[in-house]
């Protein structure tokens, strides 16, 4: 009996330390941490998808991470900080976009270096932005224009020929 109770501490013990190293491994490689690293803004008309933590890249390569988003107040548009790694020089007229790995892949910002000599610096903003493409409103609009295109042909298929000349 003393055996099979210190059998199944060490068994307990096991899956315990199994989960506390899984836990420890996950928060480590959330992309969350804030330690290190330029801060940059910018503004989107709409991040759908987008949150806290999400992947920044260029060339697409992991250079950063989200760290927050709110709604700006006086614009109504989302507000998204974002930390790059403090070794990472970018252009002034550089550019963020939201992007998506694939048709319904996770949303990332993916940053376009610009061409000026001039960096952005520590809590610049950038200045051109490309907000998430709502799928759903793509499809929308597709399907309209289909139903449109239709209509249209079967006015023309029902209205009488006319005579000539």
């Amino acid at each position: 009996m003393a055996q099979r109770n210190l059998t199944e501490l060490i068994a307990g013990a096991a899956v315990l330390l199994v989960a506390v190293a899984f836990l420890g491994y996950a928060v480590a490689n959330t992309g969350r941490s804030t330690s290190g690293g330029m801060t940059l803004l910018a503004k989107f008309d709409r991040i759908d998808g987008l949150a806290v933590g999400s992947d920044v890249r260029l060339a697409g390569v992991k250079v950063g991470s989200v760290t927050s988003a709110r709604v700006d107040p006086e614009t109504y548009q989302a507000l998204v900080t974002l930390t790059v790694q403090p070794n990472l020089r970018l252009p002034r007229d550089s550019s963020a976009e939201i992007s998506s790995e694939g048709l319904i892949g996770a949303k990332s910002i993916a940053i376009v270096p610009g061409g000026d000599e001039r960096m952005l610096a520590e809590g610049a903003e950038f200045t051109i932005t490309q907000s998430a493409v709502s799928l759903e409103q793509l499809l929308g609009k597709f399907i309209f224009s289909v139903s449109d295109l239709s209509t249209n042909v079967q006015r023309q298929l029902d209205q009488p020929p006319k005579p000539g000349p």
